[in-house]
């Protein structure tokens, strides 16, 4: 007999609650993206490197790396792909990738894994998509050679800076989220929910 034999509510609970969170952060994350613009807020103050971040520490799972594609290519169907899409897409994949692996973390060696993932994250996603940017407009907008190159990522930083600063506040403060969310699980007896690393 298992511990919960005589509470099918609580096991239920235990099997399911930490992947609604989930759910619940990447529906947020694609929200946010369809609506920020309208509501002033500036461009790359994003919600999908946190949401990746969680999903890894609280499903434990390696598919949690495509959560951050499923945000982006869900909200792109709305608002339209563009050209660049692409470079977006495989940089979001690298970011969901790269936060496996943290997914081991504990304590507040998290909170510190969630600030080095937010800066690695935004510097990847920078320097990628503004790549990206030159690539696809060589001679249009940007010079085809290096200066061109760097013309690029000179316009993109105003970008990255938001992406940045935002990240470095909201990755360590999910990380932390999800370390109360351990301790809440020890002290209801939902322990067992945490998943088995797959």
């Amino acid at each position: 007999m298992t511990h919960d034999a005589g509470q099918p509510g609580l096991a239920l609970l235990r099997r399911w609650w930490r992947p609604a969170l989930v759910v619940g952060l990447v529906l947020l994350a694609v929200v946010w993206r369809l609506v920020r613009a309208d509501l002033g807020a500036p461009p790359n103050l994003e919600l999908v490197t946190a949401a990746t971040f969680a999903a890894t520490l609280l499903l434990r799972s390696r598919w949690a790396f495509v959560v951050p594609l499923a945000v982006t290519v869900v909200s792109d169907v709305v608002l339209g792909n563009t050209t660049i899409a692409l470079f977006t897409w495989s940089a979001w994949l690298v970011v969901g990738l790269g936060s496996l692996l943290a997914r081991d973390t504990s304590g507040w060696r998290r909170v510190g894994a969630g600030a080095a993932f937010g800066v690695a994250g935004s510097l990847w996603f920078f320097l990628w998509t503004n790549f990206g940017v030159w690539l696809q407009s060589r001679g249009t907008w940007y010079a085809p050679g290096v200066d061109g190159l760097v013309a690029s990522y000179v316009a993109g930083l105003p970008f990255l800076r938001t992406m940045l600063l935002g990240n470095l506040v909201l990755v360590p403060l999910v990380a932390a989220g999800t370390l109360l969310v351990d301790r809440l699980e020890t002290s209801r007896g939902l322990a067992g929910a945490t998943p088995h690393p797959a």
